[in-house]
């Protein structure tokens, strides 16, 4: 079992932000903004590659989540950014589909990667 299906079946502590019967959000805990959620399905699903037609909103569902997590943070006025890493190139470290909601502070307007 992975460790987000852990965090999702509380097997594993964390500190939760929201949670519904599908979806979790949940404090990174290695945060690269002073506000940084991972917002997951509970529902085991690796990457992007790996959705179906039977995902249908999940990644839509993600976003309404972190929209009002951002208004409820009070990031959501000064901007706040998210992010889905897809794969080993991307920076995947966790092989559970998961949204990153950062924000809190100025975070620049590039994303960098090594060329």
């Amino acid at each position: 079992m992975c460790i987000f299906c852990k965090v999702a079946n509380k097997e594993l502590p964390s500190k939760i932000e929201y949670e519904d019967e599908k979806y979790m959000a949940f404090y990174d805990i290695n945060p690269k903004a002073p506000i940084h959620l991972l917002i997951i399905p509970k529902k085991h699903i690796e990457n992007l590659n790996d959705i179906d037609e039977s995902d249908i909103g999940i990644i839509s569902d993600m976003a309404l989540i972190a929209k009002n997590l951002a208004k409820k943070l009070g990031i959501d006025k000064s901007g706040y950014r998210v992010v889905i890493n897809n794969g080993p190139d991307s920076g995947q470290e966790v092989y559970h589909i998961h949204m990153h909601l950062l924000g809190g502070n100025f975070l620049g307007s590039k994303l960098f990667a090594k060329i």
